[in-house]
């Protein structure tokens, strides 16, 4: 008879190193968030512009550091953050990181973390003089057309007196009112047509949503977000936009009052820059 672990025995210790050998083989966070800004075409700078994440944190969480984030809440809001502007379902990147880093942290009281600290006003007391000056306002108004109202009943009483026969009556005389026409709504060439002195874009997702943004001549940044199919944005600078369309595919440009015809493909990113003269004549 052998003395030893039997193969049911060993069997546990067989399913663990098959569990550590699924770890070993997981993508860390930061090579799957970096695989896939590779793919959609874009740098570290494209990045750091449209998240407003600095450049050597977007490095660092690259490469699986995050101690540059500043602490575990700051660095699962880069990661969110990241994964949706390379389109990336940020939820399994946090579980990920929540496993490595000892589970999720307490919710703290802090104020939204990418969003600038909103300057409450100062408390004020009512302003009684305003509403008494306000009052006095009204009261005066309303007393006027109580007069104006009665001084003109009286006169066209007395009219009626002195031009009327007996037995006669004076027919009442009605104005009529033209209805007031409804103002049209803007149509997509008015919106598109743009003046002559300056650039204006429009840009429609008219095919599936994609990721754009848009900077003026100065770099600065004017938009930045998704646009879900059916919607648009006009964008309107004095001479230049500059363009990043995520899914150029999906996308419908119209440039100082022109449509672009170009053939982008589906899931094409594409950096494009129009101006004044934008497009040629014909």
């Amino acid at each position: 008879m052998s003395i030893g672990n039997s193969p049911e025995d060993e069997r546990p210790f067989e399913d663990e190193r098959v569990e550590d050998d699924h770890e070993e083989a997981r993508p860390s966070i930061g090579r799957v968030l970096q695989q896939a800004r590779i793919a959609a075409g874009l740098t570290v700078d494209d990045i750091s512009s449209a998240t407003r994440v600095r450049m050597n944190i977007v490095h660092a969480i690259e490469a699986d550091d995050f101690t540059a984030c500043g602490g575990d809440v700051y660095a699962r809001g880069h990661i969110r953050t990241l994964a949706k502007a390379v389109h990336l379902d940020p939820a399994p990147l946090l579980a990920q990181y929540g496993d490595t880093h000892g589970g999720r942290p307490a919710p703290t009281p802090a104020a939204p973390l990418f969003e600038a600290e909103r300057i409450r006003p100062e408390r004020r007391g009512p302003n009684w003089t305003a509403a008494m000056v306000a009052a006095i306002v009204v009261v005066i108004g309303f007393v006027g057309f109580t007069m104006f109202q009665g001084s003109d009943d009286s006169a066209g009483e007395a009219n009626v007196a002195e031009g009327s026969t007996p037995g006669a009556s004076a027919p009442p005389t009605t104005k009529s009112k033209k209805p007031a026409e409804p103002k049209p709504e803007p149509s997509d060439s008015a919106i598109a047509a743009a003046p002559q002195d300056k650039v204006t874009v429009r840009v429609a997702a008219a095919d599936g949503r994609s990721w754009i943004a848009a900077k003026d001549h100065n770099g600065r940044m004017i938009f930045d977000g998704v646009l879900k199919q059916g919607d648009s944005k006009t964008f309107q600078d004095s001479s230049k936009v500059h363009l990043v369309l995520g899914d150029a595919g999906a996308i419908d440009l119209f440039v100082n009052g022109k449509k672009i015809e170009d053939d982008f493909q589906p899931g094409s990113v594409e950096r494009l820059t129009y101006t004044k003269g934008d497009p040629e004549a014909g």
